[in-house]
């Protein structure tokens, strides 16, 4: 009897450990990670299988996917879709033809157009961003749509939650998507805050609902009438207000003010969310006023998250590194490639192209910075210039080619942002905009310090192991 006891105890051991190095063979892209799983599931019995179907089965994409498919999660396209005639093209200018494949690119992945006849102006930390955005929730008389990752209901966010409540109060439907993660940031909570007025406050993926530490909303939108919008990567917390915070908790970002036929598209990522989490589509073409064109910009907004068939930033990312013909500007908080990204942005240096990478030299998360320090050798040995930006933290995130083309928005250079998230970016051909971002860009560097092999090959051994250990968690970070 003990015989056949274990025999069959065997058996299912081997069947598990068969199941899952069979999953792995099918459902892994990468040929390393799936011979890495084969094995580590043939020849840990138990062991094996249980840290493959933990740690190694995608269920984000997964479980993204099945909303998309089931309905709950649709595009910004399908709850008001264009009116305009697919065969009008925006052209782009003389000076952005060398990036048209770039242009291609995003056509193919992206079903958001290229709009043209925008305005984008750049609004510096919380006490250029924060006042426009509270004027024009002022000025707001139909509808206010308010989307943030974090919204702290304390000083700043106390005014934020006034002028809410009074908009509302003058008749504007005003409605307030937080990401339920991110409300854990908050000192004092926006729901206790709007509690019995007028304003409509939403959270995205309750944690009741699952321990969802990805498929979190990283978006931030404020949208005014239909016409006017704000986003970019500020969160609403005082500690943006540079100027009236301490040093050691101060956060430098970027905010940008948007005019022109593209608010109705980021409109449209507003209410995509706003299904996802309620149910309700709103269709009503009050929120798609017609826009007269009001600046030069030629803009596509680009919402993204796993449950898109295509990782869209991560592939426009990667085009426009492949199309760049002088120079590559980066600033970004968080900076995690994985090995295509950082391939690709070897082989731009090693094309001749000026690739200049700006991070923050103390990072707010110590992980993600020890994970960033073990990746940075392989860049600099290959013609990378890295520079560290000095105290407070720099939240910016900035991506420039060539001086004609920038990206903008809430993602950062982490598989995070590009794989497990939902984000919003805009891309933009405008050489004008381009170079007041480039201004920033070339102060910061000027206060900056470059990083060089030397710097990396002075750390200690202990601090190499500990930077090499967070590496092994890229993935995630």
């Amino acid at each position: 009897m003990d015989h056949v006891l274990i025999t069959i105890i065997a058996t299912c051991v081997a069947a598990l450990s068969f199941i899952a190095a069979g999953h792995a063979l099918l459902y892994k892209r990468d040929s390393r990670s799936a011979l890495g799983w084969m094995s580590l599931s043939l020849t840990l019995p138990l062991f094996g299988p249980f840290l493959y179907w933990f740690l190694g089965v995608n269920r984000i994409s997964r479980r993204a996917r099945i909303w998309h498919n089931s309905g709950r999660r649709i595009s910004g396209m399908d709850i008001y879709p264009t009116q305009e005639q697919e065969t009008e093209s925006a052209q782009l200018p003389p000076e952005a033809r060398h990036l048209r494949d770039l242009r291609f690119l995003a056509d193919h992945v992206v079903q958001t157009r290229l709009r043209e006849g925008n305005r984008i102006t750049p609004l510096v930390d919380g006490e250029e961003a924060y006042p426009e955005m509270l004027a024009a929730i002022a000025r707001a008389r139909e509808s206010i749509n308010l989307s943030s990752y974090i919204f702290d209901a304390d000083e700043i966010g106390a005014e934020f939650v006034t002028h809410l409540k009074d908009a509302a109060e003058r008749g504007v439907e005003v409605r307030v998507i937080i990401d339920a993660l991110g409300e854990k940031y908050s000192r004092i909570s926006p729901r206790k805050a709007l509690a019995g007025s007028g304003v409509r406050l939403v959270r995205y993926l309750p944690l009741r609902h699952g321990a969802y530490i990805n498929l979190r909303n990283h978006r931030k939108l404020l949208i005014i009438d239909g016409r006017e919008a704000f986003t970019g990567g500020m969160n609403i917390r005082s500690c943006h207000q540079t100027s009236q915070t301490a040093h050691i908790s101060a956060i430098h970002d970027m905010h940008f003010c948007v005019r022109g036929p593209v608010v109705n598209d980021l409109q449209r990522a507003f209410l995509e969310d706003w299904h996802f989490v309620t149910g309700e589509r709103l269709d009503n073409r009050l929120f798609f006023p017609s826009i007269d064109p009001l600046g030069n910009s030629l803009v596509r907004s680009i919402s993204d998250g796993p449950d898109k068939e295509f990782r869209k930033l991560e592939q426009i990312i990667m085009g426009a590194l492949s199309c760049a013909g002088r120079s590559v500007l980066i600033m970004t908080p968080y900076f995690v490639p994985d090995r295509p990204m950082t391939s690709a942005l070897i082989t731009a240096a090693l094309r001749g192209i000026d690739v200049c990478i700006l991070l923050p030299g103390k990072n707010n998360l110590p992980f993600v910075q020890w994970a960033s320090n073990a990746l940075l050798g392989e860049l600099l040995a290959n013609g990378v210039r890295i520079f560290y930006q000095p105290p407070p933290f720099v939240h910016t995130k900035l991506f420039m080619v060539d001086g004609v083309w920038s990206l903008i928005g809430s993602a950062n250079l982490d598989a995070r942002s590009l794989r497990l998230n939902f984000e919003l970016n805009l891309s933009i051909f405008d050489s004008n905009f381009t170079a007041r971002l480039k201004s920033h860009f070339e102060a910061a560097q000027a206060a900056s310090r470059e990083v060089t092999l030397a710097d990396l090959g002075s750390s200690s051994l202990p601090i190499k192991l500990r930077e090499n250990f967070a590496r092994l968690f890229s993935p995630y970070l």
